[in-house]
C-alpha cells in the first residue's frame, strides 16, 4: 500500500510527519508527499497531521478533509495531529477520515491502518498523553536541505490564547543518548545543518535540572554537522547563565527566534506571557553582547482583545526599537476553548487589518537597517542547494 502525507503547520509537525513515514516504510509501506496533483487509487492512504493553533485552522482542516474525499473517493483517510488530540468529539464527527488519531496514538499508525483494511469499520483512537517522550526518530528529510529534529514536547505555560498545551500535553524532552544516535545518523546522510525544534524548545532536560544547552551540546559535538540553529525561544527562559553557555559553541548560527507576541506590558499581562517588555529587552541586549551582529527574530500579534490604540502604539515603539530582522506578524485569531476567546473588547477585523499594515512597515524598515549592516561585509557561509549546472 502507498501512504501519502498532508502536512499542516510547525516545524514540529514537519518533523513528526518525517518519522511517521520513516514508521510505515519500516513496516512496508511506500511513502510520499500528497499534493492535488496526486493520483489515488483504492490501495492508497492519506494521512493529515493537522495543525489547531486558531479556530482558521479547524476550518481549513473541514474544507481539507471534504475535498480530499471528494477526489479521493476509494483511499483511506487518515486523521492524526493536533485537532483531534485537543478536540476528540469535534474530530469524531469528521466522518470524511477513515481513521481518528491523536498525537498519542500517532506511532501506531501501521497497525490502525491494519486494522482498517482488515475489520472495515471507521477507527477513532484517541488516548491522553503520557509523562515520556514518544520514541520517533528519523534519519532523512526529504525534500529539505536541512533537517528539523524535535527535542521537546508539551508546554506548562498556558498563553490566554493558545490551546496548544491540551493538544500536546505536558513538557517531556528527547533523552540525550537518543538524540545523539539520531544527529549522528542525519549527518552520516549527508545533512550538515541540524534545526532542533520543540513545542517549548527552552523546557529542553527541565526532566534533570538541565537546559537548551545540553541539546546544543550534543549537536555541535557531531562532527559531520557544520551549523546548528534553534527554533522558536521563551525570553524568559533565556537566562545569562544560558546565553553565556550557548556563546561558547561554535557551530552554533546566531540567529535567535526570540517570541515577543506583544511590546505592550499590559497587552502580556491580558496574553499571560510570563515577563515585560523591559525583561524582553535585556534578554536582546544580552545576545548581542554575546553574539554581535546576531539576528534577533521574533512573532508579534496585533488585534489581542482588550489592545485599544494606546496599546498597539506602544508595541508598535517596542518592536521598532529592538531592530529585529524580520517578524512574523499576524492578527489575532479567536481559539475556541482559550480564555482569549471569551474575553470582552474584541477587536473588529478591519481594525486588526490596518495594525498589520502599520506594523509591518515599521518591521520592513527595520530588516532593511539590519541587512544594510552587511553591505561590503565578507562572511563564510554554508552553501545549502546547487543546480543541476554546478552553479550554487
Amino acid at each position: 500500500m502507498h501512504v501519502l502525507f498532508y502536512t499542516l503547520g510547525c516545524k514540529v509537525n514537519q518533523y513528526e510527519t518525517q518519522a511517521m513515514r520513516r514508521l510505515m516504510e519500516k513496516s512496508g509501506f511506500s511513502t510520499g508527499e500528497y499534493t492535488d496533483s496526486s493520483k489515488t487509487d483504492q490501495d492508497v492512504a492519506i494521512v493529515i497531521n493537522s495543525c489547531t493553533v486558531t479556530g482558521e485552522s479547524d476550518r481549513k482542516l473541514r474544507q481539507l478533509l471534504r475535498r480530499l474525499r471528494r477526489r479521493n473517493p476509494h483511499a483511506v483517510i487518515v486523521l492524526t495531529g493536533c485537532m483531534p488530540q485537543a478536540f476528540p468529539k469535534a474530530a469524531e464527527k469528521y466522518t470524511e477520515a477513515d481513521i481518528v488519531l491523536g498525537n498519542a496514538s500517532r506511532s501506531s499508525l501501521a497497525e490502525q491502518i491494519n486494522r482498517y483494511l482488515t475489520l472495515g469499520r471507521r477507527i477513532v483512537e484517541i488516548s491522553p498523553h503520557n509523562n515520556k517522550f514518544e520514541p520517533l526518530s528519523i534519519d532523512e528529510f526529504q525534500g529539505r536541505t536541512r533537517a528539523f529534529v524535535k527535542i521537546e514536547d508539551g508546554c506548562d505555560r498556558y498563553c490566554s490564547y493558545c490551546i496548544i498545551p491540551y493538544a500536546r500535553g505536558h513538557v517531556r524532552s528527547k533523552p540525550r543518548k537518543e538524540l545523539a544516535l539520531e544527529l549522528q545518523s542525519l549527518a552520516d546522510k549527508g545533512f550538515s545543518e541540524i534545526v532542533l525544534v520543540g513545542i517549548n524548545l527552552t523546557s529542553y532536560g527541565r526532566e534533570w535540572d538541565g537546559s537548551i544547552c545540553d541539546a546544543v551540546e550534543i549537536a555541535c559535538s557531531i562532527p559531520n554537522v557544520k551549523r546548528v540553529r534553534l527554533g522558536s525561544l521563551e525570553p524568559d527562559s533565556m537566562t545569562p547563565e544560558v546565553i553565556s553557555k550557548l556563546s561558547t559553541f561554535e557551530k552554533l548560527c546566531p540567529q535567535f527566534h526570540l517570541s515577543l507576541q506583544s511590546g505592550c506590558e499590559k497587552t502580556l499581562k491580558r496574553m499571560n506571557r510570563h515577563y515585560t517588555p523591559l525583561e524582553y529587552r535585556g534578554v536582546c541586549d544580552m545576545l548581542k553582547q554575546h553574539f554581535p551582529d546576531c539576528a534577533l527574530t521574533t512573532d508579534v500579534m496585533v488585534g489581542f482583545p482588550g489592545e485599544d490604540e494606546t496599546e498597539f502604539k506602544e508595541s508598535l515603539t517596542f518592536v521598532k526599537s529592538i531592530g529585529f530582522l524580520r517578524v512574523h506578524i499576524f492578527s489575532y485569531s479567536p481559539r475556541p476553548g482559550t480564555p482569549a476567546a471569551r474575553s470582552p473588547n474584541q477587536i473588529p477585523t478591519a481594525e486588526k487589518t490596518r495594525r498589520n499594515h502599520i506594523m509591518a512597515e515599521v518591521c520592513n524598515e527595520s530588516r532593511d537597517k539590519y541587512l544594510d549592516r552587511w553591505i561590503g561585509r565578507q562572511t563564510e557561509v554554508l552553501i545549502e542547494t546547487r543546480h543541476s549546472n554546478g552553479g550554487v
